[in-house]
């Protein structure tokens, strides 16, 4: 107890003397003497890690104080024995919390070491990160108030300017980059950096090391069985790459291109940008069904999740499936295509990747798609997508509304799941950043086992890593099996826990489940991005063939989409154009709608009618599962494709 205590209490002195009495070297990293970007980012993350370290060392201190007290306390009952066959099964109870005080004290020393030796590390960097703070502090300063003089001279130029506007107030007004706290006012614009500064973690992972041969823990630690035929065991679970693909399509470099954002964008505060029309300019080469395809970029792990066992690992391979869904976002800043209504894609990629795939918009206001999807590994997965977006003035915030289903053929397990919220941040200054946050239940309707995800929004002032994702699977009755961890862009792990315990309440009287765990596993790693990628919209393999054009398939298909493929080619202005064609037709189109419903019916009615559209390979369905109706798809577009016979597909090109 005496030895754990000192070896944290020498840790935090050495980090105090380093950061109080920089050592004489710290200068001659750097000739300048200032720190760079790199270097305060390399500083935060370091934090970050020292922080997170430090409230180990204090769970594994009381871990200690809680079991050493238990150890002293059975000892002692050993003492007072008489009976030979009793002092048996307190022998085996001093054992149990030996083994449990061992495991441990070797968590609490490996973090103790992983803390002094990144304090002796990183702290040399501090002093120069700081003095680089308070010289942007100063240059921001600066920056400010030379803007504010040059507004203050361009407010009095403007009104003395010869022939100027009868009244000037309203038509500066008017064109002023100022906004007042009007519509935009129902949500301050500081809430999506405070929210973060929250505790976010519930709970606190403690890894031990697994025993030689183990078949099963003791049903004292409270663990599940532990099979040698595991699927998350297996050494092929994550590929060392992308797939393979047969066609590849390059994507044109894009052209540098002036636009006045702050006109187009001023209007659009708090409203629903899926009404309001955009230049190509801001558009990827892809729609918005192509975009809902690249969910299946990492579709190995639905293959590798048909042949668990167990219906908890399966959840922890779905739930990694989940959460790489969203790698692709995190440097596609671009708008997709918004898709006409009734258009389509399809993805027949049955000898490669062993499943198909379709979409179709269903709807325009709002704008709906429905996908399906069947693999010939034995899954099958379907939704139908919402996209509702608002413009907050600096941030955008994307909203996916409708349910996810998946479902595997030979055990039944049939999985609901929603996505999570996506913010752009830096609409109209600084560099373009996309965040995903929010909390994401997954559920086995058929064993009731749910997986708790939690997306942690990015905060300058939390200790928590960037893009970081933390879960939990727990079977029916509550227990928990396996905690997920990482970050949305880069890999997740599994670790399986073969203890959990609570710790004791914290200063503001919140108390984490404390779990102890197995070494943690590889699920799922993100493919390295094409060479060139920025280039190239940061598109990914997959992405990259999206696009191609193909033989055979509907008429109404993205690959056919005019304005898409001139922007593809470079040809902006024609793109432009093109695009407003299309629109111009959409409209014409549901003005004949209106017009036919009119015929029957009162105008209110009519409205109705005509928003109303019928797709052609889905159908509203109630969904038993969720009690919500949705699209679902009905079947014969591939028995078209293979017949070609499109005559019933309507002419939306």
């Amino acid at each position: 107890m005496s030895g754990s205590t000192w070896i944290a209490s020498e840790c935090t002195r050495s980090l105090r003397r380093k950061t109080s009495h920089p050592s004489q070297d710290d200068s001659g990293d750097d000739e300048d003497g200032t720190a760079s970007p790199a270097d305060k980012s390399e500083l935060h993350d370091t934090i970050k890690k020292l922080s997170l370290k430090l409230d180990d060392l204090s769970t594994c201190n009381e871990l200690v104080a809680k079991h050493g007290v238990a150890l002293q306390r059975s000892l002692s009952e050993l003492d007072g024995l008489r009976i030979p066959c009793e002092s048996g099964e307190k022998l085996k109870a001093v054992n149990e919390r030996a083994t449990l005080f061992r495991i441990t004290s070797n968590a609490m020393i490996n973090a103790c070491r992983d803390f002094l030796e990144l304090a002796e590390t990183h702290s040399r960097k501090w002093q120069r990160a700081l003095q680089y703070e308070q010289e942007q502090r100063v240059h921001l300063e600066e920056t400010i108030e030379q803007l504010a003089k040059q507004h203050n001279s361009l407010e009095r130029a403007f009104r003395s300017a010869p022939g100027r506007a009868a009244n000037p107030t309203k038509s500066f007004s008017e064109g002023s980059l100022l906004t007042t706290k009007g519509e935009d006012s129902e949500e301050d614009e500081d809430t999506e950096y405070f929210d973060a500064m929250e505790d976010s973690t519930s709970f606190i992972t403690v890894i031990t090391e697994p025993k030689e041969d183990r078949k099963a823990e003791n049903r004292t630690t409270g663990s599940v069985e532990w099979t040698s035929d595991n699927v998350l065991d297996s050494t092929s679970l994550v590929p060392q790459g992308p797939p393979k693909v047969k066609r590849r399509v390059r994507i044109p470099d894009k052209p540098s291109y002036s636009l006045n954002l702050w006109s187009i964008m001023k209007n659009c505060i708090g409203r629903e940008l899926s009404k309001i029309p955009m230049p190509v300019n801001f558009n990827e080469p892809l729609s918005m069904l192509q975009r809902l395809t690249e969910d299946l970029e990492y579709h190995h792990l639905l293959d590798k999740a048909v042949h668990c066992t167990s219906s908890v690992e399966q959840m922890c391979l779905v739930a990694a499936f989940s959460v790489s869904s969203y790698s692709t976002t995190v440097h596609r800043i671009a708008k997709p295509f918004n898709p006409m209504l009734g258009e389509t894609f399809e993805l027949d990629r049955l000898d490669d990747m062993g499943l198909r795939s379709l979409c179709e918009q269903v709807s325009h206001h709002p704008p709906s798609a429905a996908h399906y999807v069947f693999s010939k590994h034995g899954w099958s997965l379907w939704q139908e997508i919402t996209i509702s977006s608002k413009f907050r003035g600096k941030y955008l915030s994307i909203m996916p509304l409708g349910a996810i289903h998946l479902e595997f053929q030979a055990s039944g397990n049939h999985y609901v799941w929603r996505k999570s919220t996506s913010t752009v941040h830096n609409i109209i200054v600084g560099k373009l950043w996309i965040d995903q946050t929010g909390d994401v239940e997954i559920v086995n309707h058929k064993t009731k086992d749910r997986c708790q995800l939690k997306f942690l929004p990015y905060s300058y002032f939390s200790k928590e890593v960037a893009r970081k994702v933390t879960g939990v699977v727990s079977d029916s009755q509550g227990k928990a099996h396996y905690v997920l961890s990482g970050s949305w862009d880069e890999q997740m792990e599994c670790a399986k826990i073969v203890q959990s315990s609570p710790s004791s309440p914290s200063l503001d009287g919140k108390q984490k489940t404390v779990y102890q765990t197995l070494p943690a596993k590889l699920m799922w790693k993100k493919y390295p991005l094409p060479d060139n990628a920025e280039n190239m919209y940061y598109f990914s393999e997959l992405a990259l063939t999206l696009n191609e054009h193909e033989e055979g398939v509907a008429p109404t298909d993205s690959r056919l989409r005019p304005d898409q493929r001139l922007m593809e080619k470079g040809h902006w202005d024609e793109a432009n154009m093109e695009k407003q064609r299309l629109e111009e037709k959409q409209r014409v189109n549901r003005r004949r709608r209106l017009e036919a419903c009119s015929r029957g019916c009162g105008a209110e009615e009519a409205e109705k009618e005509a928003e109303v559209y019928v797709p052609l390979w889905f159908e509203k369905r109630l969904d038993p599962v969720t009690g919500e109706t949705a699209c679902v798809y009905k079947g014969g577009y591939w028995e078209a494709k293979e017949k070609q016979d499109w005559h019933m597909c309507p002419n939306i090109f």
